[in-house]
């Protein structure tokens, strides 16, 4: 993302901060003292914005800068300083890539004509109806014990990249249709020697596309 140089990251808010104190203005710095622990205390963010959208607790993303003391994790760093620089609503991104997401695998299962089409297309008034006819096809084509090895398959990075992006919609139709194909897939990878070799790219390849959103997001709004 080429934001070293700065200590640039990525951090999703909800309407306040996640003790509850008002998300303050861009530029405007939040100071942490005591211990600086991961996952515990610190202020928080992640250099990838998909590793980002993992701990959303909301839609809107923030362009911050980190600095003072900072500890690095695997998907996430912890700071003693940390300022927004810009911020979006990335509701629509998330949707937007959630459908994306789900079209990547749509091939693997007999997608009803309205779910294609709304994944194609986006039109809201179609995501009622989408939904409905993807969870009753992936209920008639699996039963009971299929939904269940969905569930488990839920690793399947198709599966994990809808879910995580349509938190907004925790039901969304794309979230919904990646569900319906992640047995299918993952039944196809398992007969597959590289299977776990194809899921870790389609992963990579997600990572690259929500990256590629999201600074083209970011590049559209004013600092």
């Amino acid at each position: 993302m080429g934001h070293a140089a700065r200590n640039l990251a990525y951090h999703f808010v909800a309407d306040t901060l996640r003790d509850g104190t008002p998300i303050p203005a861009n530029g405007e710095w939040l100071e942490h003292t005591g211990p600086l622990q991961l996952c515990s205390s610190g202020l928080h963010a992640s250099t990838h914005p998909f590793d980002a959208l993992q701990y959303a607790p909301g839609n809107t993303l923030c362009l911050v800068e980190l600095g003072g003391e900072i500890k690095t994790g695997d998907d996430k760093v912890v700071a003693t300083r940390r300022k927004i620089i810009k911020r979006i609503d990335a509701e629509p991104l998330m949707r937007e890539f959630a459908r994306w997401s789900a079209l990547q695998v749509i091939e693997l299962w007999d997608a009803p004509d309205v779910v294609r089409q709304y994944l194609t297309t986006g039109d809201e008034s179609l995501r009622d109806a989408a939904w409905d006819a993807a969870r009753a096809a992936a209920r008639d084509a699996a039963g009971a014990a299929a939904w269940d090895a969905a569930r488990a398959a839920a690793r399947a990075a198709a599966w994990d990249a809808a879910r995580d992006a349509a938190r907004a919609a925790a039901w969304d139709a794309a979230w919904a249709a990646a569900w319906a194909a992640a047995w299918d897939a993952a039944r196809a990878a398992a007969r597959d020697a590289a299977g776990a070799a194809a899921w870790d790219a389609a992963r990579d390849a997600q990572r690259e596309r929500f990256a590629k959103m999201v600074d083209a997001a970011f590049k559209a709004v004013k600092s």
